[in-house]
Order: C-alpha cells, then sequence, then structure tokens
C-alpha cells in the first residue's frame, strides 16, 4: 500500500496515456517552424493553457521548469534580483520546503536580509505575524500553501493582503490538483509529479507586472526565465493529469478527508504515547502526520514497509542526516518516530484498516526492547524533591536521551529535578516536546559542566506527578 503520495504520486492513467501520445506527436523543437516543430508548439502551448486555467493565471504568465525545487529557486533569486531596487530583504515562514531555505541562505550568503516569520504549534502562521517581519526594505516574501510534511493550509490571502505591495511568492506543490489556490499571489510555484504527473516537470507562474529578472544566463525559450530544452511530452502529459485530478478533486477529497480523519482519531487510541500533529481542520484532506514517543523514525518506517506500507518520516533521526526537521521544530513539537501518511486518489478503506491494525503493532514491537514497561523504582529509594537526579545520554543519539528520561523519571518523587546530559541537537527540541506531552515541567536548558557533564548541556525537567 502506497501512502505516501506527498514524495511523488503514481503516474495519473491520463497522464500514461498523454505522454504515450505526445512522444509521437511532439517530439520536435516547438521552436521550429516546419510542421512536426508547429505541431510540437501547439501541443505546448495547449498545455500550457490547461495549466494556467487550473492554476487560476494567464497562460503567458506559465513557465514550465525541470521540478518544483527549481521553481522555488528560480522563483526566489528572480523575483529578489528584479526588485533589488526595493532591497535586499526576503521574508519567508519558519516551515517552508527545503528549497525555500537553501535559496534563502544564498541570498543572505551574498548579502542580503532574511527573516523567518515563527509559526503556532500547528504549523501555522498569521497575517499580522508576517505583516509585522516587513519593512521597506523588503523585496519578497514567500509563504507555502500547504505544508509539505504536516499538511496545515496557511492563510494565503490574508498574507497576501497584509503584505501591502510586497510581491508574495506561494508554494503550492502540496496543493496543485486538489485545492483552488488562494488569490492574491505575485508568482506561484507547483510540481507535476505531485499531483500524477510525471517527474522533471515544474511550474513557475509570473504575474504580469511583477518585477522578475532570471538568475540565470539569458535564454529566449519559457518567457526568457527557464533556459533550456522543454520536454513537450511530458509536459502534455503533466497538463492531462492536473486536469483529471482537479476534475476528480471534490469526490475524492471528502472520501480521503474521511479516511484521514478516522486515522487522526484512532491512533492515539491505538497507540501510546502518540502526538497527531498539524493543524486539525484547516489542513490537506488526505495528509495525517503524528509521532510515537521512544521510537526511532527510520526504524518504525522500515518495520511498515516489512508490512507493505510506504510512508515517509519528518523524524529527526535518520542514518542520512542526524539532523532535526526544520518543520517539526519549529512547531515545538516532538520530532522522533515521526510518520507522515498521505493517501493517494483511490486509497481503499480496507487498506486503511489494515494500516491501523497492524501499526499497534509494529510500534509496541520496536519499543519492546527498552524495557520502558519496568515498573518503577520504589519511591523509598528516590531522592529527595530538592536533590536533582542525573541522567548521562551524552553520546547517545535520539530518541535514546528521551527514553532514558522516561525511564528514570519515577527515580524522583513528584517536584524533584532531572538533569538530562545529552550532545544530540535533537534533544533541545525533544525533551520540551515530550515534557509537553507528559505533563512534565521543562525547566529550561544550563551548561553540562554544572552537573558534572564534559560537554553538551543539561535540560532540566520537574516531575509534576
Amino acid at each position: 500500500m502506497y501512502f505516501d503520495v506527498a514524495s511523488t504520486a503514481p503516474l495519473h492513467p491520463v497522464a500514461r496515456q498523454a505522454l504515450t501520445a505526445a512522444l509521437d506527436e511532439g517530439w520536435a523543437d516547438p521552436a521550429r517552424l516546419y510542421r512536426s516543430g508547429r505541431q510540437a508548439r501547439m501541443l505546448l502551448d495547449a498545455a500550457r493553457e490547461t495549466v494556467a486555467e487550473v492554476l487560476g493565471a494567464r497562460a503567458d504568465e506559465v513557465s514550465f521548469t525541470a521540478s518544483g525545487t527549481q521553481s522555488l529557486h528560480l522563483g526566489i533569486l528572480g523575483a529578489l534580483a528584479g526588485n533589488r531596487r526595493r532591497g535586499s530583504h526576503l521574508v519567508h515562514s519558519a516551515v517552508e520546503h527545503s528549497a525555500v531555505l537553501h535559496a534563502a541562505d544564498r541570498h543572505e550568503a551574498a548579502g542580503g536580509e532574511v527573516t523567518a516569520v515563527p509559526v503556532d504549534r500547528f504549523g501555522r502562521v498569521t497575517a499580522e505575524g508576517f505583516a509585522a517581519a516587513l519593512r521597506p526594505g523588503t523585496a519578497l516574501a514567500v509563504l507555502q500553501h500547504a505544508n509539505h510534511e504536516v499538511g496545515t493550509l496557511q492563510p494565503v490571502a490574508e498574507t497576501a493582503a497584509a503584505c501591502a505591495g510586497v510581491p508574495l511568492l506561494v508554494d503550492a506543490a502540496q496543493s496543485a490538483g486538489r485545492l483552488d489556490v488562494p488569490g492574491g499571489w505575485s508568482l506561484l510555484t507547483a510540481s507535476a509529479h505531485k499531483w500524477g504527473g510525471p517527474a522533471g516537470v515544474g511550474v513557475l507562474a509570473v504575474r504580469k507586472g511583477v518585477r522578475y529578472a532570471s538568475p540565470l544566463p539569458a535564454d529566449e525559450r519559457e518567457a526568457g526565465r527557464v533556459p533550456g530544452f522543454v520536454n513537450v511530452p511530458a509536459i502534455v502529459a503533466a497538463a492531462a493529469s492536473l486536469r483529471a485530478v482537479r476534475a476528480e478533486s471534490a469526490r475524492e477529497n471528502a472520501r480521503l478527508h474521511a479516511l484521514v480523519e478516522r486515522i487522526r482519531a484512532r491512533v492515539p487510541q491505538l497507540v501510546p504515547e502518540v502526538e497527531v500533529v498539524g493543524d486539525p481542520v484547516r489542513r490537506l484532506p488526505h495528509l495525517v502526520t503524528f509521532s510515537c514517543l521512544y521510537v526511532d523514525g527510520e526504524v518504525l518506517l522500515t518495520e511498515l514497509d516489512r508490512a507493505g506500507f510506504a510512508v515517509s518520516s519528518g523524524s529527526s533521526c535518520t542514518s542520512s542526516t542526524l539532523t532535526p526537521s526544520h518543520v517539526l521544530a519549529a512547531m515545538g513539537v516532538l520530532t522522533e518516530g515521526n510518520v507522515r501518511v498521505s493517501l493517494p486518489y483511490g486509497a481503499a478503506e480496507a487498506d486503511v484498516e489494515r494500516f491501523l491494525t497492524v501499526l499497534p503493532e509494529i510500534v509496541a514491537g520496536v519499543r519492546a526492547p527498552l524495557g520502558l514497561d519496568l515498573p518503577a523504582p520504589a519511591a523509598a529509594a528516590a531522592p529527595e524533591p530538592t536533590q536533582t537526579l542525573v541522567v548521562d545520554a551524552l553520546g547517545k543519539r535520539c530518541p535514546l536521551p528521551v527514553i532514558e528520561l522516561a525511564r528514570r523519571i519515577g527515580e524522583v518523587p513528584p517536584g524533584g529535578t532531572v538533569a538530562v546530559l545529552a550532545d544530540d541537537e535533537a534533544a533541545r527540541l525533544d525533551i520540551p516536546a515530550w515534557c509537553g506531552m507528559r505533563g512534565q515541567e521543562y525547566l529550561g536548558e544550563a551548561p553540562a559542566a554544572g552537573y558534572g557533564g564534559d560537554r553538551g548541556s543539561a535540560y532540566l525537567v520537574r516531575r509534576t506527578s
């Protein structure tokens, strides 16, 4: 069961049919005047019209890129270059796609200024927060329509109004084809493989009148915004599938929304120590994310894969990065044991029920070796409430510092303090999140040296009950 369309959706049947036909009819250079070139040009123009109509743009505002990531890079850097007379200040939310953060890093390295607008525990900004981040030198604001990791919908229209003349780039990669994109945007990006089109096709729309200067060498193709030969067959397939999924969206959104509601409600009932994250109401209809305490996300995904389920994780602990998810960190929620389920069009109710059946068994199996079900030490052996129990988790990667905290907090009576020594960056995020989930009091962070550690930090927790 493939439950990871937020990463990439299976090729839509309409896209497959259109791609096959366009490979025969649209292979030539659409810039040439001979017959096969003109035919390719007609197919390209028709595809552009279709994409523009669905996204609420004009055809001459739409350019095709190689990916959603490239669309974001070109959109941000091009808008900043075109609006350099305004200033060099860039504003974006703290939960944008990594492509936005990388473009912002490049801009800052070149001397620009960047402000990240914070989000609430649901991962949502406020229009007022965005407006407060703007200043006379702000050249561009960036805000996703829907978050890639937790599905929270952002107040795009309200933020656009609050931007008061500052161009707003909206990342619609997760919502294009599923939901109408709110108005007010100046630049829009999307990615075909997210809606069931072929990989290798991105969309960059720039409203007429918005200042834009390509950050790449000049090229006459795609309105001068994207150099290189366009993949006409893939673009045709992308447009055909976008039109098809948009036509199906009303029915499918309602059906998938009900299935996701079932997951949101039942996972906390079936699996102890779990938190469903993201906005429960203003969200994508097909996506749900939850975090399990005391579980490594990569291990959990591997076990789910063995059970026949393909899901993804925004966990802080993967063997490739060992860094926390910036989205979950910005939200202040648990970054360990994170699972994102994103249902494809046509997802069966029986498959969701099977997922809900196997998930508790898998989580319990992953947790079993940790011994967390062992009884707490006798109260008589506990130190006095005024004393501090030091838990040395130095050199241990998440979720081990949190696991050690959960194991040992019973050794102090209510009112007692535990100092967890850790040098894993994720502990700075996960220990406060654990306290919030378990109703314990997080007292803050202190140098580990004050508690006998030779590196890292001491994270202080007061047992409340």
